[in-house]
């Protein structure tokens, strides 16, 4: 599939996952884990990374439960990074006060506030804020609608199901511009015609299997996006990788970290836990990006057309990998895997 070079925007992801310290390698604080964000991303910007995403989650193993605040202390000492979410559960949080404190991320990022509005694959945000997930589906096309208003930066007049009912409403501060609005999606065909009516953009969460797999949904969005008259936004995906000096030093820290992590996943979930051979798969085939600059270079630049996307986003860190390793996929990341993408791209993959 043709994808526009010269659109193409390269991001990195995490949620926070608890790290380990580099000496002890006992798990740090989520007080020491929040600060280490805002070192890696002070990195990401100064290499070069185009975005940084923060995920929310409200579970034992992830520091970020509220991206918004860390977004807000990363805008103090980032220059020219995107900032945003990956994503921001809009189902079990009040839209109004989505919209105000991303607009004060705006305001204090000088523009460069992003959010990524999602249902989220995790529920543990429902009973902890008052939600049924009986409601999951409602919820979450309510404040979806109920999000898109607030973005006309219009005063709103609203009738509400699951959210407040306003009359002629002002909603501060006012951003200087548009607030950048993105839309998280698994994978679901429903969630594509979801974006493309409200006119978002769309970033795919290709978590595992062949990402080829996924063409159809960024073909299934522009498709829509001509018959609804809507313009064809950029569509992304994310994926969670290791980048290291070696194949073999990265395969070494992925195995063991994502392992863990998607273990404890399956775990809740009812999954079998990882096998060696599922990881190798998914490492030469599937939806990880493990391995040396060129390897991972190599790969994306495989993969961005196979599917359609214009941005990339690496999920780095998962399973809560030490400091020096997230650190050292940071900077090889900016400094050699992106520029080597965009060089595979412009010349056909040679």
């Amino acid at each position: 599939m043709t994808i526009n070079n010269k659109q193409l925007e390269f991001g990195l992801d995490t949620f926070g996952d608890l790290a380990f310290d580099d000496q002890t390698h006992q798990r740090i604080s989520y007080s020491q884990s929040l600060r280490n964000i805002i070192a890696e991303g002070k990195l990401a910007d100064e290499v070069g990374v185009d975005i940084l995403a923060l995920g929310e989650h409200h579970r034992e193993e992830y520091a970020i439960s509220s991206p918004d605040t860390v977004l807000a202390a990363l805008a103090m000492v980032t220059k020219r990074i995107k900032l945003g979410t990956g994503v921001t559960v809009l189902s079990s949080d009040d839209p109004v006060r989505v919209y105000e404190r991303f607009a004060t991320v705006d305001a204090l990022s000088n523009g460069r506030a992003q959010i990524m509005l999602g249902r989220g694959s995790f529920t543990e945000s429902f009973p902890l804020f008052g939600y049924d997930l009986q409601d999951y589906e409602e919820l979450f096309e309510e404040k979806v609608a109920m999000f898109y208003e607030l973005l006309k930066g219009e005063p709103l007049t609203w009738k509400g199901k699951f959210t407040q009912s306003l009359e002629n409403a002002e909603v501060y501060p006012k951003p200087e511009g548009a607030l950048d609005t993105y839309i998280g999606v698994g994978g679901t065909p429903e969630s594509i015609i979801r974006a493309v009516r409200y006119g978002f953009p769309v970033m795919l969460a290709i978590i595992g299997g062949e990402p080829a797999r996924f063409a159809p949904y960024v073909q299934l969005y522009q498709k829509a996006a001509q018959q609804m008259g809507r313009p064809i936004l950029p569509v992304g995906m994310h994926s969670h990788g290791v980048i290291a000096e070696t194949d073999e030093e990265a395969y070494e820290i992925g195995w063991h970290y994502i392992k863990k992590s998607m273990d404890k996943i399956g775990e809740d979930r009812g999954w079998p836990e990882m096998s060696k051979e599922r990881f190798d798969f998914e490492v030469e085939h599937g939806s990880y990006y493990v391995g040396s600059p060129e390897t991972v270079a190599q790969k994306i630049a495989r993969t961005m057309p196979q599917v359609g996307v214009e941005r990339f986003d690496l999920v780095y860190g998962t399973g809560g990998q030490l400091q020096k390793d997230r650190l050292r996929t940071i900077e090889l990341y900016g400094t050699k895997v992106i520029p080597r993408v965009k060089e595979l791209l412009r010349s056909g993959g040679k």
